[in-house]
């Protein structure tokens, strides 16, 4: 994507918005407190929405407000704001619905292997930004970026995202960063969901929000080329992944250490 490549600071990036669509009002409040801090801090900034979550712990576990609603909501963002968004896709059939509306298209990590899942994506011409799964090594995203590229499209983002450590709990290994950078990608560190507790007894993940600034600045000493973080202006009451989402109002905080972590590092 261009709007990253041609970065005059060469700052790291920035994918950060609420888990899931909950409406209108809420996405927008967000979009523009993220905006004003990035533009600010000279941080390229892409708005991140899920339209809908198909991977729910509990068959009442709040999935969406309707996929085309949610859709237009992130084209008002892109729109009223000037930035790219992204959202995820679970569906082949759902790439080029989703590809109308947002400008990179987010593979879950379950589902970083489903080639025609990868393929379709692919074919939008979107950027591709591919989580790598829990149960894969670093070295095994590159058949997954391989997929899209043969496809006809090698604007490819890589996420890493923890890997399964046993039943209830995700580790991130820091090699992984440089490991999937041979590729010849940019990846990103998912600070937020690389601190999910998955597979807890009582159905709903947990998570550990007290550490998403370790982890974040580990990332960007480590040379991670973006930053995938959900916030929430009250994660205690949002409707998905509230247990590991930062609190919007600490933000600002955050990206002003990072940015100095960065200017040291490069």
């Amino acid at each position: 994507m261009d709007y990253l490549k041609n970065n005059p600071y060469n700052n790291f990036f920035l994918l950060a918005g609420p888990c899931v669509i909950e409406g209108e009002e809420m996405a927008m409040r967000i979009a523009e407190k993220a905006v004003s801090i990035t533009e600010r801090l000279h941080i390229p900034y892409i708005f991140k929405g899920s339209y809908r979550k198909a991977n729910r712990s509990r068959l009442d576990s709040f999935t969406g407000i309707g996929d085309e609603k949610a859709l237009k909501i992130l084209r008002k963002v892109r729109e009223t704001f000037g930035i790219p968004v992204v959202t995820d896709i679970h569906k082949a059939e759902e790439a080029a619905m989703a590809a109308e509306y947002v400008d990179v298209l987010q593979i879950p990590a379950f589902l970083c292997r489903q080639t025609d899942l990868l393929v379709a994506a692919a074919k939008t011409g979107k950027t591709i930004n591919i989580k790598k799964g829990q149960f894969l090594s670093p070295q095994a995203m590159q058949f997954a970026a391989d997929k899209v590229v043969e496809a006809g499209n090698p604007d490819v983002m890589l996420t890493e995202r923890g890997t399964t450590f046993g039943y209830t709990d995700l580790v991130v290994d820091f090699r992984g960063i440089p490991e999937m950078q041979a590729f010849g990608f940019p990846v990103v560190l998912d600070c937020t969901h690389s601190l999910q507790q998955p597979n807890q007894s009582s159905g709903v993940t947990g998570g550990m929000p007290q550490l998403i600034e370790t982890i974040a600045k580990a990332g960007i000493a480590t040379g991670a080329d973006g930053l995938f973080i959900e916030t929430h202006e009250n994660p205690s009451i949002a409707k998905s992944d509230g247990a590991n989402m930062l609190r919007l109002d600490l933000l600002e905080g955050l990206l002003e250490k990072l940015v100095r972590i960065r200017e040291a590092v490069i």
